[in-house]
Formats: C-alpha cells, structure tokens, sequence
C-alpha cells in the first residue's frame, strides 16, 4: 500500500519510480577521514597539555629561585653587622644552600657586599650547585655604618636552555642586629 502512495506521487510530478530503496549511511573514507580528524584532534591536546606541563615547570624553576635569593637574602639580615663586614663569617654562611629545595642543585650564588653609598671595593661570594664557595673579592674597607649587599641566582632554564637571573638589593645599618 505504501509503494503504491509513493508510486503514485512519482507519477504526479513526472517521475520514474526508483527501482531500489537507497539507505543513508557513511563509507568506509568517510569513517577513515572522520577518524583521522579525531586522532588529530587529541594528538593537539595532548601535546598543548606537554607544553602548559613544561611552562609550569619553569614558572615554578623561576619561583624557586626568587625563593631563593630572598631566603639568602634573609640570612644575612640575620647577621650581627660585624659578622656581616667579615669575609670569613659570610664564606662560612654561603656553604649551605639558602633552603633545601632542589633547585640550589642547579643554580650558581653570588652575594656581593659593598660599603653604600660611595663603594671602597667589594666582597664577593660566589656558590657553585656542587656546594663550593668561592671568595672572588675582598673590599679593602666596608665602612662602619651601612652596607649595600646585592644577592643574584643564576641558572639555566629546562624549558629552552636559557640562562636566567634573579637578583635583589638591600641596604643594611650597623646597629640593626647586637
């Protein structure tokens, strides 16, 4: 009966019958070329998801070290001001990392002391990531009053290789610290 519906609207508007029923549906290249797109599609986030993975670790690289420098930093704070106008106190001070996290396995310390404002030479300290300290330069006077005492970290990035820095300044009286 409803062959005979349809036979009877091809007729109407002048047309044959169609002499098999055609089913819907996909061909084995357009399930290939739909597949393929969705294996490209998860590939791109996988590999976005590596790469927010590596600026997160060198976001946290960059963190560590402003870490610590502010933490070397506070340690000299800390020191009596004649410890802190001493060669020998500082040298002794620099020879454990500024924290224990793993990033002092990486990075290079220097701590450089001078007399402020007018400079009369500067002491400098120099910590490699193997844990030695160097002494590079001794001031000839630091003065009695204040200090400027510049901390920096140097590293090189995981992520591109590049080398980096951190640094600060801080100016420190004598007085602050009996």
């Amino acid at each position: 009966m409803l062959n005979a519906v349809f036979y009877g609207y091809y007729s109407h508007i002048g047309m044959k019958k169609p002499s098999h029923p055609q089913i819907r549906g996909t061909t084995l290249v357009e399930t290939l070329v739909g597949l393929l797109l969705l294996v490209i599609f998860f590939a791109s986030v996988f590999e976005l998801n590596a790469v927010c993975l590596r600026y997160i670790d060198a976001t946290k690289e960059s963190v560590a070290a402003l870490q610590s420098v502010q933490d070397r930093a506070e340690m000299l704070r800390n020191l009596a001001f004649i410890d802190l106008t001493n060669p020998t106190s500082v040298q002794t001070l620099m020879l454990n990392p500024p924290n224990a996290a793993p990033f002092a396995a990486k990075a290079t310390e220097t701590v450089m002391i001078s007399a402020f404002p007018t400079p009369n030479g500067v002491s400098q300290f120099t910590r490699t990531p193997s844990g030695t300290v160097t002494t590079d330069s001794v001031a000839t006077d630091l003065g009695k009053e204040l200090v400027k005492v510049d901390v920096s970290v140097a590293w090189t990035m995981t992520l591109g290789g590049r080398s980096r820095t951190e640094q600060t300044t801080n100016i420190f009286s004598n007085g602050s610290k009996k």
